[in-house]
């Protein structure tokens, strides 16, 4: 009994001498500490392009969309514009302030404008010569050159002997207005830089594509054409205008698609050409069409400073 026993137990000795040691449990590793960015800057800013197109004086719209951006602080880093679009557009560059754009703006009258003669007609190539204009912007764009305007700036003619675009970046800016808003039949053509120039609507009234060229992330782009209907022509004067209407509103249906964003202010489309006696109107016009394209625009911002804004890099 005694031997059974004693064997017994070494036999449960050596069943437990065989058995394998517990497995080591290893604890999971703690999970990685956040990662920290740090901070790189302020984000990036688009450069933005205001485009003025051509309407005589529907332009004044022009002025209440400038003021309405710049209450907004809506920067604008680039200035092109055709016709009248050139003339408010260089005032407005010159010292970069609506007020006192709006300010010159009211005080502008036609006469300031067109020296009109029959004699202009007979003897030269237009009705008006344009020295009045050019005079008048002499007398209020305080700066002369336009590479020396405070905001950048371009104006839009036309090659009357070959058809092409000319983009007028540097010089005189009161030249360069001149030139960029001579209707044809209207105002003489204007010798500039080794050429004859007539206005820029004839073959650019939104002159989007120049303000890409110049480096512009996003463009505002601003349409005054007129409507086409006109049932008011009595003279040579309203033949011509209706015609510029015309060739001005074909134009810019293929060219404003390719504008960030396009303000077309309502209910000017009937103000006629020479009509300043409509300028509170049309700026009110402006600022209306320009508050409501505000969401757009912020968006447009918004979406570029997302699309451009690199991930920081995690602290060290």
């Amino acid at each position: 009994m005694r031997l059974i026993s004693s064997l017994a137990l070494a036999g449960l000795a050596l069943l437990t001498a065989c058995q394998t040691a517990p497995p080591v449990v290893t604890p999971p590793p703690p999970p990685p500490p956040p990662v920290v960015r740090v901070p790189q800057g302020p984000p990036p800013k688009p450069k933005i392009a205001l485009v003025l197109g051509g309407g005589a004086a529907r332009g004044f719209a022009h002025v209440g969309v400038i003021r309405t951006l710049e209450q907004e602080k809506i920067p604008v880093d680039l200035i092109v514009g055709t016709s009248v679009g050139s003339l408010i557009g260089a005032i407005y560059a010159s010292d970069g302030s609506s007020f006192d754009l709006e300010w010159t703006a009211f005080q502008l009258q036609k006469e300031d404008l067109f020296d009109f003669g029959v004699l202009n007609a007979v003897t030269g190539m237009g009705f008006a010569k344009g020295d009045k204009l050019e005079a008048w912007v002499k007398g209020h764009v305080k700066t002369a050159n336009i590479e020396n305007l405070r905001i950048p700036f371009a104006a839009v003619a036309t090659d009357l002997n070959w058809g092409y675009e000319v983009v007028l970046d540097k010089g005189s800016v009161a030249r360069a207005i001149r030139a960029s808003a001579a209707i044809p039949g209207v105002f003489q053509p204007v010798q500039h830089q080794g050429k004859i120039l007539v206005d820029g609507g004839v073959v650019d009234n939104i002159p989007i594509a120049v303000a890409k060229a110049r480096g512009a992330d996003l463009v505002i782009a601003v349409d005054i054409s007129a409507n086409l209907g006109n049932t008011s022509i009595t003279n040579l004067v309203d033949v011509t205008l209706q015609a510029t209407n015309i060739m001005f509103a074909r134009n810019v249906e293929h060219a404003k698609r390719a504008a960030d964003i396009l303000i077309t202010p309502a209910g000017i489309g009937d103000v006629g050409m020479l009509d300043f006696t409509q300028k509170k109107r049309c700026m009110q016009a402006g600022i209306e069409a320009t508050q409501r394209a505000m969401p757009e625009i912020r968006r447009a911002i918004d979406a570029w400073v997302k699309a451009h804004t690199p991930p920081a890099p995690p602290a060290p």
